[in-house]
């Protein structure tokens, strides 16, 4: 009899540790969104490039400049998106019960994707080849908003699944990193510097 209760202590043990483990240390990884961020980024000096390409060919200078500003429309309407996106998400998780919060980041995920999806529609148009003027070549983005968006909500549930687990400061403080200032777009003119 004394081995069976040996044996139940030992495996309530085990037990105790692994869920402690699982409270202590959350299961969510937020680098979805550095990625994502930086997939953004780095789509602007690709269409500049490309933009100089054409007017240089073209000798005018103009389709530089306007192209340029109605780039910088285009990703600015991407940054305010991806700052409310993000700010959303957090809302969802804070906010609501698991369920509601789940159905809640569904609906900004998928207003998100919609807005990368046509920013990704404009910049693929005019860097496409033959696209603008014949320029010859295509011009290849890592950007591509399914993925993006798939992996940005799979970081999110598995965020609120560990944001579940926490106390109310303590689950404030986790989701804040994706809302820190290094995760905000950088604004449009320092990207046409680089």
């Amino acid at each position: 009899m004394k081995r069976y209760n040996l044996l139940f202590v030992l495996l309530l043990l085990i037990f105790n540790v692994t869920n402690a483990q699982k409270k202590g240390t959350p299961a969510a990884d937020f680098s979805a969104i550095g990625e994502a961020k930086t997939k953004i980024e780095n789509t602007v000096p690709l269409v500049i490039k490309h933009l100089k390409e054409i007017s240089e060919k073209e000798n005018d200078p103009a389709i530089l400049t306007n192209g340029t500003n109605t780039l910088a429309k285009e990703y600015g309407k991407v940054e305010l998106e991806w700052r409310l996106y993000r700010g959303n998400m957090n809302n969802c998780i804070l906010n609501n019960s698991s369920k509601k919060a789940k159905k809640c980041m569904e609906y900004h995920n998928s207003m998100f994707r919609g807005t990368l999806i046509n920013y990704n529609n404009y910049i693929t148009n005019l860097t496409r080849k033959n696209g603008y003027l014949g320029v010859e070549g295509d011009t290849k983005f890592e950007l591509n908003p399914s993925e993006v968006t798939t992996k940005l909500s799979e970081s999110y549930f598995n965020g609120n699944d560990a944001a579940n687990r926490m106390k109310g400061n303590q689950k404030k403080e986790f989701l804040s990193q994706t809302t820190a200032d290094d995760n905000a777009l950088k604004p449009f003119n320092q990207l046409t510097v680089e």
